[in-house]
């Protein structure tokens, strides 16, 4: 008997491991983990930081590329009653600093190679206790492995409820820092849970990720495939011909991607011999995708692409085209479940805008934030009093529901789905 499905975001691993326990759960280029062995080494990580000193309540961070460890450490945070703390990788040490002291970490996870400097930030960073290496460590750098070893076990701590704190995901803004979006339990849960849903992702799926999962697409690739039971196929960095390569291999049935990953796929040489057979869906967000690149991919893979819409404000996915119902190219799809969407007037956000005219893409519902932490000032900005949440994205909507990204409010750049505000380049 596993239970009632909670919206608990520590509960994932060690309900499925429940239920899948000898199923492969991830594969990295070194290692495969079934969901039990995986399930213990969250509890013995989640033991191992409330040996550190972390209690719930307390900001866990984490700070590296794609790697085993941060799957394990994130978990285990969420495990121990935490609240998680992902941060981009490409942020400097002084922004790290900066979303330390924000958020008042008490602990934060990296990799080696950056070990040395985020202690050397620590006398700017009160909060911080402890520095935790991903890799071999000395000194008062405390390594992963050796939290792992001494560890007893997960202490048994009151559950989170699913409107409480899970995740303060940064989000770069456009001018002055990067703010923090407070992310709800349910809010993580439920987005990803109906994109798995509308994309008809199972345990009989493979799924490969090169995505950042500090991102909040790859979090939400990484958090849906330990859901629903499936095998993931985690890439440290991205390589196009190794995705084509492993995805052959590991006869993977949905692959996740920003659009410039499948621009550098289709423009590879070793594309005419991959084996795509495997290929079941394909899926793409961070930034609209030309049509004609989306049935060019579609064409060599034989396989739909669905593009999907979101941000970090709603913990993930907001709308997604489906697998069942025709796949519009050019349109983000619909609202998923536990999401209303309207298009309001850019003058008056009161006012809904009929079909076909283009105005401010609102989100209202329990995937949207709960708020930006210790910035009350720009939470009133971002959510109306009735909850409706500005995207600034301008967009329309057809008569059968599909909503179609025309233009971005804010002045911005974007690379490989991450967004770049000139604010931030003129501080550098």
């Amino acid at each position: 008997d596993t239970g009632p499905v909670r919206a608990d975001l520590g509960m994932i691993l060690g309900r499925s491991a429940r239920r899948f326990g000898s199923r492969p759960a991830l594969i990295t280029g070194t290692r495969t983990f079934t969901y039990a062995e995986l399930d213990e080494l969250c509890d013995r990580a989640a033991g191992g930081m409330h040996a550190l000193g972390v209690r719930p309540g307390d900001r866990v961070s984490l700070y590296s590329p794609n790697r085993w460890e941060w799957v394990v450490a994130y978990h285990a945070a969420l495990r121990l009653g935490a609240v998680a703390n992902p941060i981009n990788v490409m942020l400097t040490p002084e922004e790290v600093a900066f979303v330390l002291n924000d958020c008042g970490a008490a602990a934060i996870f990296t990799s080696g190679d950056k070990a040395e400097v985020i202690l050397g930030l620590t006398r700017s960073v009160p909060t911080l206790r402890r520095v935790v290496s991903f890799d071999a460590a000395g000194g008062v750098i405390t390594s992963f492995g050796e939290l792992l070893s001494q560890s007893s076990g997960a202490p048994e701590v009151q559950r989170p409820a699913p409107a409480d704190l899970s995740t303060i995901g940064y989000t770069s803004g456009t001018t002055g820092h990067p703010k923090g979006a407070m992310q709800s339990h349910r809010a993580v849960f439920l987005n990803t849970a109906a994109l798995f849903a509308v994309q008809t992702r199972t345990e009989r799926d493979v799924l490969l990720n090169a995505l950042p999962l500090p991102h909040v697409y790859g979090n939400v690739v990484m958090n849906g495939t330990f859901m629903a039971g499936g095998t993931l196929v985690m890439m440290e960095r991205w390589d196009a011909a190794a995705a084509l390569a492993a995805i052959g291999r590991h006869r993977v049935t949905v692959f996740d991607g920003v659009p410039t990953m499948y621009a550098m796929m289709l423009a590879d040489p070793s594309l005419p011999g991959a084996d795509l057979s495997f290929l079941r869906i394909c899926a793409v967000g961070g930034q609209t995708m030309p049509a004609a690149k989306m049935a060019e991919w579609e064409h060599r893979s034989g396989v739909p692409l669905l593009e999907l819409w979101g941000m970090t404000e709603i913990g993930g996915a907001g709308t997604s085209n489906c697998s069942y119902m025709p796949n519009v190219h050019g349109s983000i799809g619909f609202a998923l479940l536990g999401a209303a969407a309207r298009i309001a007037a850019l003058a008056d956000p009161d006012v809904t805008l009929p079909d076909g005219e283009p105005g401010e893409l609102m989100i209202r519902g329990p995937l949207v934030m709960l708020g930006y932490y210790g910035n009350e000032q720009a939470t009133r900005a971002t959510i109306e009093p009735d909850g409706w949440m500005h995207t600034g994205d301008v967009a329309t909507r057809d008569d059968e529901g599909h909503y179609f990204i025309v233009d971005r409010k804010k002045d911005l750049i974007i690379t490989g789905g991450f967004n770049v505000y000139p604010a931030e380049i003129e501080r550098v």
